[in-house]
């Protein structure tokens, strides 16, 4: 149940980044150590209004069953798996942050943030499971808990981000053949329509070796051809890779914490950069690819 998943992260995280920029100033006057009760309590009651909202907004009008699993791990050329990655990897950072500003303590916060990042998305399964229209995957469980031990080792390991996960989205001519499953316009193609989907892996090359400090490596992965879930629904599905690079926008020097917050937002997304497409169709070359 990928698209849920990555629908419910994409709006968790524009909210959050939305209201800790705008009220930044405000934030930062609270006394530190009222901060980690207010992040604990608050983040509680945030989860539990979103689980009801979830459970009344996607799974009110499918019948409860008892839980069970389902195998989707065939589906979408597991694009909807790379979503999963991605957003355990960013759920984990965001509360990472979070943690951070409220002052918590160093040697735990990795760990906590990691866990925290697994537990929320995870717990969607528990919905899926109940739900006979749906059903619990073991590949989305892998595929979360892949995105929060990539954030926690690279912590646990380097004491900062180097390698990220980012999201590319370019409409595809697909969606107008299943406007329900794909989406009918622009904002629910960009949930819904895997063809549009990029997943990249962006590193921070100047961490490793001399490179310049504003410019990353990004390895992406996408499929094409795809109206159905199942490849047999398909007319020739296809994989492709990339290789490109990416502006690294952490680089840019800062005290605004608004202009810090969007930059924190949109780092999360590979911007338009030349890149090379390998795929069964053979190499293509883009001057400018998203």
């Amino acid at each position: 149940m990928g698209r849920i998943d990555f629908y419910f992260m994409i709006r968790f995280c524009i909210a959050v980044f939305f209201i800790s920029s705008v009220s930044a100033n405000a934030l930062d006057s609270i006394p530190v150590k009222k901060r980690l009760n207010l992040l604990k309590y608050g983040g509680l009651a945030t989860y539990t209004v979103g689980m009801i909202g979830m459970n009344q907004l996607w799974y009110s009008h499918s019948p409860r069953t008892s839980f069970h699993f389902f195998n989707d791990a065939a589906e979408w050329k597991q694009m909807d798996k790379a979503g999963h990655f991605f957003s355990a990897f960013h759920l984990s950072n965001t509360t990472y942050q979070t943690l951070k500003w409220a002052g918590s303590k160093e040697r735990k916060r990795a760990a906590i943030s990691a866990l925290t990042g697994f537990a929320a998305l995870s717990s969607m399964e528990i919905f899926d499971g109940f739900s006979r229209d749906y059903g619990a995957s073991v590949s989305d469980l892998a595929a979360n808990a892949g995105g929060s031990l990539l954030f926690w080792g690279q912590m646990a390991g380097w004491k900062e981000i180097r390698i990220r996960p980012k999201l590319s989205f370019t409409r595809s001519s697909w969606a107008s053949q299943n406007p329900d499953l794909l989406g009918s316009n622009l904002v629910e193609e960009i949930i819904k329509d895997y063809n549009g989907h990029t997943h990249w892996l962006c590193a921070d090359m100047d961490k490793f070796i001399r490179f310049p400090k504003w410019l990353n490596l990004a390895g992406g992965y996408g499929a094409n051809n795809m109206v159905n879930a199942r490849d047999s629904q398909n007319a020739d599905p296809y994989r492709q890779y990339y290789l490109s690079i990416d502006l690294d926008l952490s680089a840019i020097q800062t005290r605004s914490k608004l202009l810090k917050g969007i930059i924190f937002f949109v780092s999360m997304v590979k911007l338009p950069a030349p890149t090379l497409e390998f795929s069964k169709k053979g190499i293509k070359a883009h001057a400018l690819y998203f």
